[in-house]
């Protein structure tokens, strides 16, 4: 070594003990003022709570008891004019050193004797809403607000980073009460004890005094951010007892109830600009009961999940690789949510808000399946035995800049697939005679044989075949051709609905009406929607009932008016003939009330004849439909419109017309702007948002009055003819009377979709 680089290290080692030097008396200095420093940043702390927040924080001492370790007590935090939020007898945190050093604060220790917390609700008022609502400050000016968009990635990473980073290596609790009150209803968790030692997890917590005794045990490692928990219950005797909150059952009428929730925490990660976050759940037991989710209560054996979450710049969303797992079997689910770009122009791909929805399985046995199906889910299923394999597919797309641009597919693939014993319910029963019972509001109306032995019963070809058209043009164009489903009406109505921001346009199918008539016509749920689906593909995948049949059962069940079932009292109660002698109008008119069936007299006028304003554009609309379509000869006029007579002995039964509302034959039809609104001759577009005030297909069940029990009777009861002189009492009455059918008009019937 030469002299000059002996020289260069002598410097080099002086410079770094005199760094060390200064460090060592800045940490000392530090070190004996620490105290000061320590009241300096808590009376800081307390005058922002107090500024920003209307809070009185108050700190009975605190001191340091180690070189990164500092012990508080007699803590309390009240919001101005609320109840107390927080009392803390006491507690002491360490932090880690490293991270310190880094800007960073991570706890290494903490333990916490005789706490309370306590979030009130009292009317409108609670006292956490300064969280919600921090005091603005009135020297602020404003500034304009930066149009830089947020980063979500960043978001989520610093807000698990300060919760992760806040659980510490080494946990002692003890005594610390969690109260919630909202109003009248209070739910309590004390946590009796609380540790975490060496990565193990153990504690015990009561719920509400005695009602049960939870336990959250399990392993954590803070340091390396993995963990893997179990929450599970008993009776404070000892005796076994599923997780439940009965606050929940309460409040929302719906009961939670599990043996074991297990959560696990795997990798936390920020790569390639997005965050992303590993772990897995479970339950077991699940049980779940809710009068719009099932009748009877719904168990779930074993359900899990291994989910990997990813969240960027401007979207989150779940990773194809995770694998959602229910029972036997398993599904590999994604789902991507993107916020909108606010730099492109509104209608613009990428301007609104973008959904894509994927679930997929391999091909799975398909008893497996089956088997998999939680128990009280669907009634109708449970002991049927099946052999082969089914393969499920789901893909959905949706810009809400674009809704008609909507992307849905979702398909059962089937392989050797067949039914060897029918479970519950025997879908081909109805390939025979059999007695059908229509409900209303939840109680029977009458029982209907669907056989040759009851006079109504009309065989298919029987039937006028204008009616049979008119009502497949109306209802369900391609019955004939499809399996049970019309993915394209159900890609429409996804659209519609969403531009008209409520249900107006369903999808169902006449395989769909007519399974939910049938087979589940009691059950208004959830659960009730998908057997549907389930049964309807089983009817028509497996070939259980011929299409004709199908179409013959539905033609002769569903409702046309007040307690008048079937196509046969139908054509007798209106027109006083049998179905085969109807005509092309009389037809088109009966699909046209199969929507609202208990308002079809509310379309006539006194003479017998059909109002021109809505009737007649319905008429156009699907005579040119069927005249395109080779169904019947192409007509100038109304199709039949004008042919139309109400039988007369029903004529006195009609509502009164208000004369401001009466049209002729001159008046122009306000809906023929809307006849193939959809652009390809087939559409009904915008008619039946007109007609029904935007209910274009029938949505949810309606409420109806009391019905008859007895069949709709023959004779027609004497009332005042139409020209009687009519006092302005009468009149009055008349007019509510009127405006009651109106309002009867607009409600869905169980005809239609749900």
């Amino acid at each position: 070594m030469t002299d000059r680089q002996r020289t260069a290290l002598r410097i080099v080692g002086g410079i770094l003990l005199s760094i060390l030097l200064i460090a060592g008396v800045g940490v000392g200095i530090a070190f004996s003022k620490r105290e000061s420093l320590l009241q300096t940043a808590l009376a800081k702390i307390t005058r922002k709570a107090e500024r920003d927040y209307n809070l009185d924080l108050t700190i009975g001492s605190a001191r340091f008891t180690g070189l990164t370790s500092v012990a508080f007590t007699n803590i309390a935090v009240v919001p101005q004019d609320r109840d107390s939020l927080a009392r803390i007898g006491r507690v002491e945190v360490s932090v880690r050193l490293w991270p310190l050093l880094l800007g960073k604060i991570g706890l290494s220790t903490m333990a916490l004797e005789n706490a309370r917390i306590q979030v009130i609700k009292r009317d409108s008022l609670t006292n956490v809403d300064f969280l919600l609502h921090p005091r603005k400050d009135s020297t602020a000016t404003d500034t304009p607000k930066s149009t830089r968009k947020t980063d979500l990635a960043d978001v989520t990473e610093n807000l698990i980073d300060n919760v992760l980073s806040k659980i510490p290596d080494d946990l002692d609790v003890k005594n610390l009460d969690v109260v919630g009150i909202n109003n009248e209803d209070t739910l309590r968790l004390f946590t009796q004890t609380a540790t975490i030692h060496d990565e193990q997890v153990q504690s015990t917590i009561l719920l509400n005094r005695n009602e049960a005794v939870w336990h959250l045990t399990g392993t954590a490692d803070p340091a390396d951010r993995e963990y893997d928990l179990a929450l599970f219950a008993n009776q404070p005797d000892g005796r076994a007892k599923p997780l439940e909150l009965a606050y929940i059952q309460k409040r929302y009428n719906l009961m939670l109830q599990a043996d074991t929730l297990r959560a696990q925490l795997r990798d936390v990660d920020r790569s390639r600009g997005e965050f992303r976050l590993e772990g897995a759940g479970s339950v077991r037991n699940l049980r779940v009961n809710h009068p719009a989710i099932a009748r009877t209560d719904v168990l779930v054996p074993q359900a899990s999940m291994d989910a990997r979450l990813f969240v960027g710049k401007d979207y989150v969303g779940i990773d194809s690789t995770s694998t959602l797992r229910l029972g036997e079997v398993s599904a590999r689910p994604f789902v991507k949510y993107t916020l909108p770009d606010r730099t492109v122009p509104e209608g613009q791909p990428g301007s609104g808000k973008q959904y894509d929805v994927q679930l997929h399985t391999d091909p799975m046995n398909a008893q497996a399946l089956f088997n998999s199906f939680p128990q009280g889910l669907f009634e109708s299923l449970e002991g049927m035995q099946v052999a082969g394999k089914l393969k499920y597919d789901l893909s959905f797309q949706f810009d809400t800049a674009l809704p008609d641009s909507v992307k849905f597919d979702s398909g059962l693939t089937p392989d050797n697939f067949k039914i060897l014993k029918m479970g519950r319910t025997d879908f081909g029963a109805i390939n025979k005679p059999f007695n059908y019972t229509p409900y209303e509001k939840g109680k029977p109306v009458r029982t209907i044989y669907v056989g040759p032995t009851n006079p109504d019963y009309t065989p298919l070809n029987e039937i006028a075949p204008d009616l049979r058209n008119a009502l497949l043009t109306s209802e369900d164009y391609t019955f004939f051709t499809h399996k049970g489903f019309n993915e394209r009406a159900f890609r429409v109505s996804i659209a519609t609905n969403f531009k008209e921001k409520s249900f107006k346009r369903g999808a169902s199918t006449v395989s769909m009406q007519l399974v939910k008539n049938v087979f589940l016509n009691r059950n208004k749920t959830l659960s009730r929607k998908v057997e549907e689906i389930l049964i309807v593909w089983l009817i028509e995948n497996q070939h259980i009932v011929p299409k004709e049949r199908m179409y013959e059962v539905y033609l002769n069940i569903i409702e046309w008016g007040r307690n008048i079932y079937g196509i046969g009292e139908a054509a007798r109660y209106y027109f006083a003939k049998r179905p085969s002698e109807l005509s092309l109008g009389e037809s088109i008119f009966l699909a046209f009330v199969v929507p609202r069936p208990k308002a079809a007299l509310n379309w006539f006028v006194p003479g017998g004849g059909l109002q021109v304003r809505n009737v007649r554009g319905y008429f156009r609309i699907i005579g040119r439909i069927m005249a395109k379509r080779g169904l019947t000869a192409p007509d100038s006029g109304a199709y039949g419109f004008y042919d139309v007579r109400l039988r007369e002995g029903l004529r006195r039964e009609l509502p009164p017309v208000d004369t401001l509302m009466q049209s002729d034959s001159l008046m122009v039809d306000p809906i023929e702007s809307d006849i193939d609104a959809d652009g390809d001759g087939t559409g009904i577009g915008n008619f039946f948002r007109r007609l029904f005030k935007g209910r274009a297909e029938r949505g949810t069940d309606e409420q109806q009055p009391a019905v008859q029990s007895d069949a709709p009777a023959s004779v027609d009861p004497a009332v005042p003819t139409a020209d009687t002189v009519k006092t302005r009492k009468q009149l009055r009455q008349e007019r509510r009377e009127r405006k009651r059918r109106e309002r009867e008009a607009e409600q869905p019937n169980d005809n239609g979709t749900q």
